[in-house]
């Protein structure tokens, strides 16, 4: 594994971890993120929540275990572009949206990197 999917790995396993269990514990901050998005709060846990921690721990295990970091990825790639279409659909931009293409563009590096091994 090169320098760079480690650090990008461990970087966005750790982010979606905690985005994961952010959702899973509702945080206050992103409640309203759901409504303007037409996102019902009973997502939140699951599967919100469930799939963005089990997709950051699946990239924290990539590196010992490449193939659930590459199943991870490609799962994260599914559930962030999910995300940016919630948000097309909703016509939805407040400026937090920039880390929904920041998790997808990482997702897709990621997914990139463990299919060229």
């Amino acid at each position: 594994m090169s320098t760079l999917a480690l650090v990008l790995a461990i970087t966005f396993g750790v982010l979606n971890l905690g985005s994961g269990i952010g959702a899973m514990v509702r945080l206050k901050v992103i409640l309203p993120l759901m409504d303007g998005a037409h996102v019902p709060q009973s997502m939140l846990v699951f599967p919100i929540g469930v799939l963005k921690a089990a997709g950051g721990l699946g990239l924290l295990l990539g590196p010992a275990f490449p193939l659930v970091g590459t199943a991870a990825a490609a799962g994260l790639v599914l559930f962030w572009t999910c995300a940016v279409h919630t948000h097309v659909l909703a016509n939805f931009w407040p400026k937090e949206t920039f880390g929904t293409f920041t998790f997808l563009a990482s997702s897709i590096a990621l997914l990139a990197l463990g299919l060229a091994v």
